[in-house]
C-alpha cells in the first residue's frame, strides 16, 4: 500500500450510496476544463462515482456507463457539458488524442475511466482517483491531484465533505 503524501485524500465508502454522495460533492466542485481520472477494476464503483458527480455537477441527465460509445455528454439546465469517458475499448492514447480531447476539455469538465489505457494523451495536471475493492460493500478511494489547481480543488472538496 502506498504511503499518501499530505495532499492525498484516501476515504473507505461502506455504501453505492456514500460513494454516490461523496461523488455528488465532488461534482459541485467541478468547472469547465477539469478533468478527473478513474481508476479500478470492474466492480469497484467508478460508474456509480461518475452517477455522483454528475448529479453535483447540476446535470437532469442520468449518467450510465459509455463503455460501447466511449463518451456520454451530460448537460445542465446552462448548458454546460460534463464528457463521461470510457477509455477501456480504446486502443491507446492516439485513439484518446483522435477523439479531440482538448476540445472535449475546452468544453467542459471530463471524467475518464480507465485512463490508466490513455496515460500519454493526459493532461500534465488532473485529479486521479484509484479506486478499490474491499469487499462486496466497501471501496477505498485515494483522491491523488496532479498539479496545484487539483491540489486546491482536492482541498476545497474536502472542506465541503468533511468541514474546516
Amino acid at each position: 500500500m502506498p504511503i499518501l503524501n499530505p495532499h492525498s485524500l484516501e476515504f473507505f465508502s461502506k455504501s453505492a450510496d456514500q460513494t454516490k454522495r461523496l461523488g455528488s460533492r465532488l461534482g459541485t466542485c467541478l468547472s469547465v476544463g477539469d478533468v478527473i481520472c478513474l481508476s479500478g477494476d470492474l466492480g469497484t464503483g467508478k460508474t456509480t462515482f461518475v452517477q455522483g458527480l454528475n448529479q453535483g455537477w447540476g446535470s437532469l441527465d442520468q449518467a450510465t456507463s459509455p463503455t460501447f460509445v466511449i463518451i456520454n455528454q451530460y448537460r445542465r439546465p446552462d448548458g454546460r457539458i460534463l464528457h463521461h469517458m470510457d477509455a477501456y475499448r480504446l486502443s491507446g492514447a492516439i485513439d484518446a488524442i483522435n477523439l479531440d480531447m482538448e476540445q472535449i476539455i475546452s468544453s467542459g469538465a471530463l471524467i475518464i475511466e480507465w485512463p490508466e489505457l490513455i496515460r500519454s494523451a493526459l493532461p500534465q495536471n488532473h485529479l486521479w482517483i484509484d479506486l478499490f475493492l474491499v469487499d462486496q460493500f466497501q471501496r477505498r478511494m485515494v483522491f491523488n491531484p496532479r498539479g496545484a489547481y487539483y491540489r486546491d480543488l482536492l482541498h476545497e472538496f474536502r472542506k465541503k465533505t468533511f468541514g474546516g
